[in-house]
């Protein structure tokens, strides 16, 4: 198993093979040397003492009582989003899209507009649905909306 570049190239989750617990097997987690721990009631895993020994342990932690991992209740959606994440198609399809995502969400918060307004959601749900559709129609005119023979035609 490759070892995945976590922070400062340690050991990440992935590197990590989790079973998860269903109705009649208990869960557990096997770290990269192989050594397997049962997962807890509350999704903790210790690897503690097998540590001391293991000849990963400088790629894996500096913990002095060992590797510990807490895994979301989502862990396995969350795995499989991460490994979607590493596909060439899915990743040209994020960089295509992703800056515009970006320049929106800075459009929404240009000037005075990272705090909201008035007091109660009901107020600044409608500031919010105006001030997007402002913004949309401004980028539409950007794009060239027009308004001939009674129809609005991007030219």
């Amino acid at each position: 198993m490759a070892v995945a570049a976590g922070r400062r190239g340690r050991s990440t989750i992935d590197d990590f093979t989790i079973i998860e617990p269903t109705d009649n097997l208990a869960g557990s987690a096997t770290c990269p040397n192989g050594v397997t721990r049962p997962i807890s009631r509350t999704r903790n895993v210790t690897f503690g003492a097998s540590c001391r020994g293991c000849p990963l342990r400088a790629r894996c932690t500096t913990n002095k009582t060992g590797r510990s991992l807490t895994l979301h209740p989502q862990d396995a959606v969350q795995r499989a989003h991460r490994d979607r994440a590493r596909d060439p198609e899915f990743q040209a399809v994020y960089r295509r899209h992703r800056p515009m995502v970006e320049r929106s969400i800075a459009w929404l918060i240009a000037g005075r507009n990272r705090r909201l307004r008035f007091r109660g959601t009901a107020a600044n749900d409608l500031w919010l649905h105006h001030r997007v559709a402002g913004l949309n129609l401004r980028r539409l005119l950007n794009l060239g909306l027009t308004r001939t023979e009674g129809a609005w035609i991007i030219a």
